[in-house]
């Protein structure tokens, strides 16, 4: 890291163009000067999201042109106040839901999207929020009306948003819940009141028809797509809801292929909104990313942040990799190595 007359010069990471994790690069660029209605924050840490690295293989949208600079979320302090905002202070601590390029050492954010941190909570536990907290939460009540009676499938239910909703089911009282994930993350669902069921070893199909006698569940969370979306509405109960916020099946390794992103793609159900009309079912596309409401989501903010502060939620964090280590991170991720969320270290 470099300086300028002693002061140190921010940094951002950079998605050179579309490929393998050597592609990410971290530059140095111009401290960012807020706009009215804005601040600049001072990042401590950075999540990263499984969309990051779909991105990062130029199979997501919507993304920005290479080159650019992912991030959908960061905490830190307050460095510098815009033009009308009088409810914040330089140096006070926050996190942030951005609509892109949050992974930097210093981002510009609308106040909309900012909320003060109370002194209890860490700058990590913060940064692990937004993503994953906000994208369960949107499903399981924005969008599903959760009920204590209902029933529950979370695939990818040791991920960051896979460990969001399961705490969010437990603070809602459901108890019909279980959760896809490789077979030594088991304790995990566990710990949050799902039934695991291990994604490789077993048919969550027949597991789920025979534990709901052949009714299927109320609500599904796939952030796979491909095969396995198709194969959840077999389990999808009369008036059901299907909820898809990712498609993972397209990269299964750290690599870029576009034949098996294709094959992912045709494998992806073509849905007959009339067949799902005569079963009163739903699904539902979820990007928080593009979801342009900020008025809900900051209010979906402050719920998750009462859950945090009331004990009924605790974001689980992976691990932290410095900035100059995100290569490593996508990988880790890659490889399907965390257990809830990894994030990028700034200080």
């Amino acid at each position: 890291m470099s300086t300028i007359l002693g002061v140190f010069m921010p940094r951002r990471l950079v998605i050179t163009k579309p490929g393998s994790p050597s592609v990410l690069d971290v530059i140095e660029f111009d401290m960012p000067s807020p706009k009215d209605g804005e601040v600049c924050i001072e990042v401590h840490y950075a999540g990263i999201n499984f969309a990051d690295t779909l991105m990062r293989l130029g199979l997501y949208q919507p993304r920005p042109p290479f080159p650019f600079t992912p991030g959908y979320e960061v905490s830190g302090i307050i460095h510098s106040l815009g033009k009308g905002v009088k409810n914040f202070q330089v140096g006070q601590r926050v996190v942030a839901a951005m609509p892109t390029g949050g992974q930097a050492s210093h981002v510009t954010a609308s106040v909309n999207r900012v909320i003060p941190l109370p002194d209890e909570m860490s700058l990590e536990k913060a940064a692990s929020i937004p993503v994953t907290y906000i994208t369960a939460h949107h499903i399981l009540h924005h969008l599903g009306n959760l009920k204590p009676t209902d029933s529950v499938l979370i695939h990818g239910g040791a991920g960051g948003v896979g460990t969001a909703a399961l705490q969010l089911c437990q603070w809602a009282g459901v108890s019909k819940v279980w959760a896809t994930a490789s077979g030594h993350k088991a304790h995990v669902i566990k710990k949050y009141g799902g039934v695991p069921i291990d994604r490789h070893n077993e048919d969550f199909v027949d597991l789920i028809k025979q534990a709901t006698n052949g009714r299927g569940v109320d609500h599904i969370l796939d952030p796979i797509s491909g095969e396995n979306l198709k194969r959840s509405l077999k389990v999808l109960a009369m008036g059901g809801k299907v909820y898809t916020f990712g498609m993972s099946a397209a990269a299964p390794t750290s690599k870029r292929s576009l034949l098996k992103a294709y094959f992912a793609w045709r494998k992806t159900p073509k849905l007959d909104p009339l067949k799902m009309m005569s079963r009163n079912q739903g699904i539902f596309g979820v990007h928080m990313g593009t979801w342009n409401d900020e008025e809900v989501i900051a209010e979906q903010l402050y719920r998750i942040m009462e859950g945090i502060k009331t004990g009924k939620l605790d974001p689980v964090i992976d691990s932290i990799f410095d900035i100059e280590d995100a290569a490593k991170a996508h990988q880790h991720i890659h490889d399907a190595k965390n257990i809830g969320k990894v994030l990028l270290k700034f200080k």
